[in-house]
């Protein structure tokens, strides 16, 4: 079953809400719960570029990091609260009023957890850092709504393309047929296991690879199944449309084979994600009825298994805030 546009946009987007971003939280000080030497945080902190003391006065006093502790230290990133060391002569401070006396900036989210992505093959190697179309190296590992970082700069996918790989063509003519699965190029070393390629107006799906012969699913992501001429271009989705510098970082040049990596979620997260997203989609089809399918095939959709995955990730994410007095 193919889940639909929406359906998946909403799984790109909750994913991609996961991921952590660079920004400014300001909160008051004292706090109602908090000690002298304690800042309770309302969100997931990962890790502090400026923390300020009396951040409304006109000239803030900025601590240093070698002053203060991020806690809890043996469970964290991410940390829920931050301690000055008292053995420092460091201190949180009121300003003019109590409101909003405590600036900390810095990159805030659940988790910033990583994971190769190939590399970038074209596109942002020319200065100045304006580029808002890249090429990578994989198309399997990189789709719409993942957050990328690219040495110091993160960027997100907001759209993915295709065009031709070189001058690659096809080595025989295939037929528009479901069993001809076997598609030969050129050279078989230009494409990835699990890459979508588009032949015509033709989507296909890579399966496996063996020498210069491509084993594929024809007619896939909802595209018609064609014949096609010896000859023809073959196209590969790894044309990315990009937003650069987000979550407060910088757009700067890359060279061509630098290593690009891609932010994940929680595994639980994702799960969680595409399960919402495959009820919804099942939900719309059958008009939010109680039931989904058809004729013999029709069941009936109680959601409590859905129920339960979701109450798990809430219980098992949610901010545990202790108060100390």
């Amino acid at each position: 079953m193919v889940v639909g546009d929406a359906s998946c946009a909403f799984v790109c987007s909750v994913v991609t809400a996961m991921r952590s971003a660079s920004s400014s939280s300001v909160l008051d000080w004292p706090q109602r719960n908090g000690q002298s030497s304690r800042l309770l945080l309302d969100a997931d902190l990962l890790a502090v570029t400026t923390l300020q003391t009396k951040a409304q006065d006109a000239s803030p006093t900025t601590i240093a990091s070698t002053d203060y502790f991020l806690e809890p230290d043996n469970f964290a990133p991410p940390y829920d609260r931050i301690e000055i060391d008292i053995s420092s002569s460091a201190a949180f401070e009121s300003g003019a009023t109590a409101q909003r006396s405590i600036s900390v900036a810095g990159r805030w989210g659940y988790s910033e957890d990583t994971i190769s992505a190939g590399t970038v093959a074209s596109g942002l190697s020319a200065s100045p850092a304006t580029a808002t179309s890249m090429v990578c190296s994989d198309g399997s590992l990189i789709d719409v709504g993942d957050t990328l970082l690219i040495e110091s700069e993160q960027l997100f996918v907001s759209e993915r393309s295709n065009a031709q790989v070189g001058t690659q063509l096809l080595n025989g003519a295939l037929t528009a047929a479901k069993s001809g699965v076997s598609v030969t190029v050129d050279l078989g070393t230009q494409f990835k296991a699990l890459e979508m390629i588009q032949v015509e107006s033709e989507r296909m799906f890579i399966e496996s690879i063996s020498g210069q012969v491509l084993t594929v699913i024809r007619a896939y992501d909802g595209s018609t199944l064609a014949s096609h001429a010896d000859d023809t271009a073959v196209h590969v989705f790894r044309t990315l449309t990009v937003q650069r510098g987000v979550n407060g970082t910088t757009a700067a040049v890359h060279d061509n084979s630098t290593a690009v990596s891609k932010y994940v979620p929680p595994l639980d997260i994702r799960r969680l994600c595409i399960a919402e997203a495959l009820a919804g989609y099942q939900q719309e089809r059958s008009s939010y009825g109680r039931s989904i399918g058809q004729g013999d095939g029709a069941v009936e959709f109680t959601g409590r298994a859905l129920d339960a995955q979701r109450k798990y990730v809430v219980e098992h994410y949610q901010r545990m805030r202790i108060a100390t007095i």
